[in-house]
């Protein structure tokens, strides 16, 4: 039941990346929204996870299964490298520190406070 939990969330994940991805303009903001999204919800499930509010097999589904695969870390490399290549460093720079930034305070701010 696991693998296939886990394969059901994977699947609505990476379907639910390519649509946000395909539908959010202009470049790069699909790839935010997912990733910054993923992180509230991946820590909304691990903090249920411990208040034993949700069982191990939503876990798996929805917490490494969607998660996972809704999350994107290659994308958002090849979003920043395009990024850099069009010369637009700032532009790099701020994407890739304020998803990195966003992602961990709210991650923070869910599981610690």
């Amino acid at each position: 039941m696991d693998f296939l939990s886990l394969a059901i969330g994977g699947c609505l994940g990476s379907v639910s990346r390519y649509f946000i991805s395909t539908k959010v303009e202009p470049f790069g903001i699909g790839t935010f929204i997912v990733n910054v999204t993923g992180s509230v919800l991946l820590s909304l499930i691990v903090k249920f996870y411990i208040l034993d509010v949700i069982s191990e097999l939503v876990l798996y589904a929805v917490g490494i299964g969607f998660c996972g695969a809704f999350t994107t870390f290659s994308t958002f490399g090849y979003e920043t490298l395009q990024l850099m290549l069009n010369k637009k460093y700032l532009l790099a720079f701020l994407y890739s520190l304020g998803t990195a930034i966003i992602s961990f305070i709210t991650v923070y701010f869910i599981l610690v406070l």
